[in-house]
């Protein structure tokens, strides 16, 4: 009966052992999967970053031909409004290339010029900061990427870890299992 008894509390014993290492041995696994769909997470994000920077410039494209569009319509509209000034001092006879006439004519030209300078000026800082935005969004899709390299890294060290931990459990308990049954490494006393 003790023989009965010490087999059962041996198969017991391995059946435990063969049940932890087993576990080990999944939950690297799970760890490797894990890893894994970090890394495919990521990169899903840093796509989706990447296609902003795309819009990003295209935004940036945007702004600079809306701000020569609207540069040129107002050079045209100061065009027209100098055409009018003209017009209406040579309605009233005044020499229109001569005096206070050609001096207001040249300061609408100026004025003009100096809000047509700043629609370009607006509109390249605009530009500018679209550009801005788009290589922040590059970068942080890079560093999306390597984030999810990384954890793909972890993923399989901690599987590698977990499988030599099983192991070596497997092999710790066998040594023990033996040791109890069969005697192994134990000292003879003197």
């Amino acid at each position: 009966m003790a023989i009965a008894t010490s087999t059962i509390l041996l198969g017991l014993a391995v059946g435990g052992l063969a049940t932890q290492t087993y576990g080990q041995w999944k939950a690297g696994s799970a760890a490797k999967k894990a890893g894994e769909a970090g890394q495919a997470a990521a990169e899903s994000q840093a796509e989706l970053v990447e296609f902003n920077s795309e819009i990003a410039e295209l935004q940036a494209v945007d702004a600079l031909n809306r701000g020569a569009e609207e540069e040129h319509r107002f050079r045209s509209g100061i065009r027209t409004a100098i055409g009018a000034q003209i017009a209406g001092f040579a309605g009233q006879n005044v020499d229109v290339g001569f005096g206070s006439a050609v001096d207001v004519q040249a300061d609408a030209a100026y004025l003009g010029e100096l809000d047509a300078q700043a629609i370009k000026n607006n509109a390249m800082r605009e530009a500018w900061g679209f550009k801005v935005e788009a290589e922040d969004l590059r970068m942080r899709a890079d560093i999306t990427r390597r984030e999810g390299a990384m954890m793909a890294e972890t993923g399989r060290q901690q599987q590698t870890s977990a499988r030599i931990g099983a192991v070596g459990n497997a092999a710790m308990g066998t040594a023990s299992l033996l040791q109890q049954r069969y005697g192994f490494g134990r000292g003879s006393a003197a």
